[in-house]
C-alpha cells in the first residue's frame, strides 16, 4: 500500500508559481561559480577586493553573490546559507542571475573516524534524508552527482597531488537526530559522511540542467557514543579548498 506522505506527491512541472527566471534579471556575471560554507574565507577574499555583483533580501538579512579573478577568469562565489531549502533558493537564485557551472566547498561530519580531519571527501550520490529535494526530483533513495563535475574535482585534486576518498554521503535536515541507529544504517549503506544540503544541491541542478559538484573536508566525529567536535571548524584546510573548488569548477 502506498502512504499517503506529501512529500512524495512529485510535480514535475517547469512552472511555479514563484519561477526564479521570472522575477529576477540576468546580470554580468560569471558563468563559474563557487559556493563556500567558509563566511571567514569570504569575509578574506571581500577584504582583498573580491566586489560584490548583486545581492538578494530575506528575513535574516542580505545574501550577496561575489566575483573574484582566478588564473585570469572571472569566478563567482556565494554562501548558501545552512540547510537544504535555504541552500536550494539560493541556488537558484544564482542560475537565474546567470551562473551555470558551480562547485561547492565545505565540512562534514564523518561516520568513519579514520577519516582525519581536513582530508578531502567527493560525494558521488547523497542519500535523500531531507525534504528540499523531492521538490526537484522523483522519490528515490539516493541522487547522483554529476560525472563531469566529479572528473573535474579529481583532475585538480591529482594535479596538486592532495590524496581524497571518494564515496557516498548522508544529506539530513536534523542534525539533533543523527542517532546512532542512523549513523550505522548509513555507515552499513556506504555513506562515508553526513551534511544538510547535497542532495539538494545535485537535485535542483539536475532539475535546472547546470553542472554542479561538491568537495567535503572530514570534520566532527559523529561515528561513536559521543560526540567528537575534532576542532573542525578550525582546520586550515578551508582557504585552500576555496581555491581548489575554483580551479575545479574552471576545469567545467
Amino acid at each position: 500500500m502506498q502512504l499517503d506522505i506529501p512529500l512524495l506527491e512529485f510535480d514535475p512541472s517547469r512552472n511555479a508559481i514563484i519561477e526564479p527566471h521570472k522575477i529576477l534579471k540576468p546580470v554580468d556575471i560569471a558563468e563559474h561559480c563557487v559556493i563556500c560554507f567558509f563566511q571567514e574565507v569570504i569575509d578574506k577574499l571581500v577584504e582583498a577586493g573580491a566586489k560584490q555583483v548583486i545581492a538578494s533580501k530575506s528575513e535574516i538579512g542580505w545574501h550577496p553573490i561575489y566575483e573574484t579573478t582566478f588564473n585570469d577568469q572571472r569566478v563567482a562565489f556565494f554562501h548558501p546559507g545552512i540547510g537544504a531549502p535555504l541552500a536550494a533558493g539560493l541556488l537558484e537564485e544564482a542560475i537565474a542571475r546567470g551562473c551555470r557551472k558551480f562547485i561547492a566547498c565545505g565540512g562534514a561530519g564523518v561516520l568513519d573516524r579514520e577519516i582525519a580531519v581536513g582530508h578531502i571527501v567527493i560525494p558521488i550520490s547523497a542519500v535523500r534524508d531531507e525534504g528540499t529535494s523531492y521538490h526537484y526530483l522523483p522519490p528515490s533513495r539516493e541522487v547522483h552527482a554529476q560525472p563531469e563535475a566529479i572528473a573535474a574535482i579529481e583532475h585538480v585534486l591529482e594535479r596538486h597531488s592532495i590524496s581524497y576518498v571518494v564515496g557516498k554521503t548522508w544529506t539530513t535536515d536534523a542534525f539533533y537526530r543523527e542517532t546512532p541507529d542512523k549513523v550505522q544504517r548509513r555507515r552499513d549503506e556506504g555513506c562515508l559522511t553526513v551534511e544538510m544540503e547535497a542532495a539538494t544541491f545535485f537535485a535542483v541542478a539536475r532539475f535546472r540542467n547546470v553542472l554542479f559538484g561538491q568537495m567535503l573536508y572530514g570534520g566532527d566525529d559523529v561515528s561513536g557514543i559521543d560526540w567528537d567536535t575534532r576542532e573542525w571548524d578550525r582546520h586550515d584546510v578551508r582557504e585552500h579548498l576555496f581555491w581548489l573548488a575554483a580551479e575545479a569548477c574552471l576545469e567545467m
